[in-house]
């Protein structure tokens, strides 16, 4: 896996790397980072939203920023994908997915016929929406800002009435009990997080991923078929396509996809230039390792035919008779 922290642009190791995340501490941001051996012992600085660690990063208050970016239940994490997508200028350097076991946690002695408040990060309390409506169906949900902040308020707060969703790591910081274990609505519920940089592009490995966003120029009858077309033609594969309000005007919206490949691939470049040249406004978030088991077999083919496809037209342009 390259790693961004040793990389020729950023902080080298004989400097004290700093790594944004979502804090406070026990979050599954960081549970998620300290799976990286570098990140893990880097000097983690906790900040109090997804959106506070991109600008961070892009500042320099930080070296590194993690974040999450998407969930195999909820899905597209909104604020990290449209701040990176509007307002800041970093780069994906890696993508790290693990398992998300969500508890119910609360003061020691707490019941479950004591709990009227349940309280996380929304993107958690929809994750459990299941269990919530079987076993507490009259408790009202209140937000935070993220599932170690649940755990923190609940801890400060002291009642038996109030309890947290979050994972083991926030229950033991903060001194909870977990009621229950695994309420998540699926079993296989997992998140992706993404470390970013400003400037920097991994060196390709052969089993990359490529994240873009693309806002059309016009809306027009076939656009979005016309751009998915271009990523047919060369055999790539797309592993995430959404579509997000620009913020500009009602039904004015712009497309983030996820594709196999590296900017670095012939047939990658090319369809990206393609993107730019005919069909909108591009916006590149990074070129990185993918965390996906399998390589693209179907795009390293599609390269490689690509290649043998130049060779051919360079071999017929050749003969052309110089004029005069």
């Amino acid at each position: 896996m390259n790693d961004p922290v040793q990389n020729s642009s950023s902080p080298t190791a004989a400097t004290a790397v700093r790594v944004g995340f979502l804090g406070p501490l026990g979050t599954f941001t960081e549970q998620a980072l300290l799976t990286q051996p570098d990140l893990a012992v880097a000097e983690l600085v906790p900040l109090p939203t997804m959106a506070d660690v991109l600008r961070a990063t892009e500042s320099g208050e930080v070296d590194l920023g993690f974040v999450a970016i998407e969930n195999s239940i909820e899905g597209t994490v909104n604020v990290t994908s449209d701040t990176l997508a509007f307002d800041v200028d970093v780069l994906i350097q890696r993508e790290v997915v693990i398992g998300i076991q969500q508890h119910l946690m609360a003061v020691p002695g707490t019941t479950l016929a004591d709990i009227e408040h349940v309280v996380s990060i929304p993107h958690a309390t929809a994750q459990c929406r299941r269990y919530l409506f079987d076993h507490l169906p009259n408790v009202t949900t209140q937000a935070a800002n993220s599932t170690s902040e649940a755990a923190q308020r609940v801890a400060e707060v002291g009642s038996s009435s109030v309890a947290a969703i979050g994972n083991e790591l926030a229950a033991g910081i903060y001194g909870l009990e977990i009621l229950a274990r695994d309420i998540e609505d699926h079993p296989e519920n997992q998140t992706r997080f993404v470390a970013v940089t400003p400037h920097v592009v991994p060196a390709p490995t052969g089993h990359d991923k490529t994240s873009i966003v693309v806002a059309q120029r016009t809306d027009r009858p076939g656009s979005l078929l016309a751009i998915l077309q271009e990523f047919a033609a060369r055999s790539i594969n797309l592993t995430k396509l959404e579509s997000r309000p620009t913020k500009k005007a009602l039904g004015d919206y712009c497309f983030l996809l996820d594709l196999e490949g590296h900017v670095a691939d012939d047939v990658v470049a090319d369809c990206l230039r393609a993107l730019q040249a005919k069909h909108g406004v591009v916006k590149f978030l990074g070129s990185y390792p993918s965390a996906a088991a399998e390589g693209p077999a179907a795009r390293i083919d599609a390269d490689v035919a690509a290649r043998e496809a130049d060779a051919w037209l360079a071999e017929i342009r050749e003969r052309i008779t110089p004029a005069g």
